[in-house]
């Protein structure tokens, strides 16, 4: 590697990871939390849902109709929007709302919410619990949902939507440059001393530099995967919106210029969930969303389904069931750049592996924050140092010829 090629190397580390440090730390903070949300909640908040009631094993659900006529009977004037199985308990997730139209203002005001949702016993049909419906801007319920909500905005989107979701995901590609220049830099440096090693008897400069390097090549492959999934994330609302207004819209132009049927006049909710099973062998429906929903059909049951194994699970597929009739209209498999997001999800989030990957996530997570902070301090020391007083610092020997630069531990380098 000759002179010319480390400096700009070494350009190219210093300054990708200036610009994405800050907000990697944001991240990395933020993301602690969010790993083990589940926990956080159960803890602090508690189910305040009455006890199910205890049943025969085997018990068989209630069929889907049933409970959206006691939803409707609740509600009466209101149309609902979607019909959810709990997937870890016998529970239903119906969802209401005053009309589309509301639903449609409210997508204006992010945090303006006039629909409402209604927990039904998927055995019983019973109701165990339901929202308020909410038509002002809304109070956080508690401490712990509000901490966590701060927190999730900031790991998203930094409070700013669609442009905080993009310029994160900026970000996560400047810090995977960051990475491969790091790699280069360290695997040159490396190779006259032993891997790992961290020279506690020399400057505190050279501790720091040591430990920055050693940490970020023991997270290497993770910090790659995370930042890399990271981004690809962060491009899922433009990424559905290329699949809406080509696959999605083609799909539909026949269908575009339809009323949408009242709802007392529709096809069989559970009925369209059996088809939706048949569509889609090997596949559990996990959801229907009625007729007049957003990106939605207004004469179409949207049934969505996902592989029933873990490594399917993220991998999901559109039914559509004409509503007004009953008959399958086809089953859509998303196009290879939504697969690939899905597939990215559980790689970035790690909750395909139980509570000890999670653990495991956040121990890397730490060290990455380690990384952050160390690389901090190394520029802090020697900000107004030039480049190649910068190299020597960290034991390079410059050939001004342009010859091969040969690491070397000079007197610089152990003061």
């Amino acid at each position: 590697m000759t002179t010319r090629t480390l400096r700009r190397w070494f350009v190219v580390h210093k300054w990708t990871s200036l610009v994405c440090t800050l907000f990697l730390l944001i991240v990395c903070v933020t993301g602690l939390p969010l790993l083990f949300s589940e926990q956080i909640w159960d803890t602090f908040v508690g189910d305040d849902d009455p006890p199910y009631e205890v049943l025969p094993p085997r018990t068989p659900n209630a069929s889907l109709d049933v409970i959206v006529e006691k939803a409707r009977a609740l509600y009466p004037g209101q149309i609902i929007t979607n019909v959810d199985p709990d997937d870890d308990e016998p529970a239903v997730l119906v969802s209401m709302a005053p009309s589309w139209q509301a639903l449609k203002d409210d997508d204006k005001y992010p945090d303006r919410n006039s629909s409402h949702w209604i927990k039904f016993d998927a055995r019983t049909a019973k109701v165990l619990e339901q929202s308020r419906p909410e038509t002002e801007l809304k109070p956080p319920g508690t401490w712990t949902g509000l901490i966590m909500g701060i927190c999730r905005r900031l790991h998203v989107s930094l409070f700013t939507y669609l442009p905080g979701r993009l310029f994160l995901g900026l970000m996560g590609g400047v810090f995977v440059a960051s990475l491969i220049s790091g790699t280069v830099l360290y695997g040159r440096f490396m190779k006259r001393l032993p891997f790992g090693s961290v020279r506690r008897d020399r400057a505190s400069r050279l501790t720091w530099l040591d430990l920055h390097n050693l940490l970020g090549a023991a997270t290497l492959v993770w910090a790659t995967v995370v930042g890399f999934t990271g981004l690809v994330n962060e491009l899922q609302t433009p990424l559905f919106g290329l699949w809406r207004v080509t696959d999605v819209r083609q799909i539909l132009r026949p269908y575009a210029d339809l009323p949408v049927p009242s709802q007392d006049h529709l096809s069989s909710v559970q009925a369209a969930f059996d088809t939706a099973a048949k569509a889609a062998p090997g596949n559990e429906v996990t959801g229907l969303s009625f007729p007049g929903a957003s990106f939605g059909s207004p004469v179409h049951y949207v049934l969505w389904t996902r592989g029933a194994t873990p490594l399917r699970a993220r991998l999901f597929t559109p039914v559509l069931v004409d509503a007004r009739t009953g008959e399958l209209t086809g089953a859509y498999p998303m196009p290879w750049y939504l697969r690939f997001l899905e597939i990215s999800r559980p790689l970035h989030f790690g909750d395909y592996g139980g509570m000890p990957l999670r653990i495991l996530w956040a121990l890397l997570d730490i060290v990455v924050i380690g990384v952050l902070v160390s690389g901090l301090v190394l520029w802090a020391g020697k900000r107004k140092m030039a480049t190649d007083a910068r190299l020597r610092a960290l034991g390079y020997d410059l050939d001004d010829a342009d010859d091969a630069v040969v690491p070397v531990l000079t007197a610089e380098a152990v003061r």
